[in-house]
């Protein structure tokens, strides 16, 4: 059985989440640290980007006005406004078997486990491979309302919202599963021609997404979330998670990037 390490860190701003995630997949790329599972959530709230996401797509004053912050994620995908919520990275060299061969293979090896953690919660979930989004839905800012493959639903409605980014480094994975809360304040962050078209992008969202507390009619904490991620990580991948800690290495390359790239306009701005 093979050893990953786990990393379970306080709430932080979306600048240093991001910048971790890649300072831990540049350390991977070199053989410096191990496969990673990293558990973790943000404060204050952040609007992410994707990677190729239009900056224009966000409303910064709305934003700046509920004391939101904002970053572009490395990561592709639509915005995901992170609150309330246990957010997961998975970062694994090419070569890790877990996420070895095609995007969508290693992408439904680790939905299989996101699916058996949120059963542990006892949330009655599918998963389903996508079917072809509709122009409205291509056109769409919000993740949580674009079909992606291997989704895990509740009811058809749409549970976790995960991205992945594979580069000469190794494998980046990271997720998003809401725990409790209003699904469409980020509606609230996002820009729209109208109002009406506001009120419309919500409704759509109601309809398509929920979170562990919809689906279930009580409040799931973040520790009891984390705790069954934990052991449906273990029991599907067949690995043993051991709690660590990243290295000073890897705390001065995130520290760098936070500077350098996700607090920077010349990044975050981009597109």
């Amino acid at each position: 059985m093979d050893t990953w390490r786990l990393l379970l860190d306080s709430p932080a701003r979306g600048a240093w989440n991001m910048a971790v995630d890649e300072a831990i997949l540049h350390h991977i790329g070199r053989g410096a640290s191990p496969p990673t599972l990293r558990l973790y959530a943000w404060t204050p709230a952040c609007l992410s980007l994707g990677s190729a996401q239009p900056c224009a797509d966000v409303d910064m004053q709305r934003l700046k006005a509920r004391g939101w912050e904002v970053v572009r994620r490395l990561t592709g995908g639509r915005a995901i406004l992170h609150t309330d919520e246990l957010t997961y990275s998975v970062i694994a060299p090419n070569d890790e078997p877990r996420v070895a061969g095609t995007i969508l293979e290693s992408y439904n090896r680790l939905a299989q486990a996101l699916l058996l953690a949120v059963k542990y919660l006892n949330v009655s979930v599918e998963m389903q491979e996508a079917v072809e989004p509709g122009a409205i839905l291509r056109n769409n800012p919000v993740c949580f309302e674009v079909p992606s493959a291997y989704e895990i639903t509740v009811g058809g409605k749409k549970l976790i919202g995960s991205a992945q980014a594979r580069k000469k480094e190794g494998v980046l994975q990271h997720g998003s599963l809401p725990l409790i809360g209003d699904l469409t304040r980020i509606c609230q962050a996002l820009a729209f021609e109208s109002e009406a078209a506001r009120d419309d992008a919500s409704k759509r969202l109601l309809e398509r997404a929920t979170t562990v507390e919809g689906a279930l009619g009580r409040e799931v904490g973040w520790g009891e979330a984390s705790q069954a991620t934990i052991r449906a990580f273990e029991a599907q991948l067949g690995i043993q998670l051991k709690e660590g800690h990243r290295s000073e290495s890897e705390s001065k390359m995130a520290e760098q990037l936070v500077e350098e790239k996700y607090d920077h306009p010349v990044w975050t701005e981009r597109v």
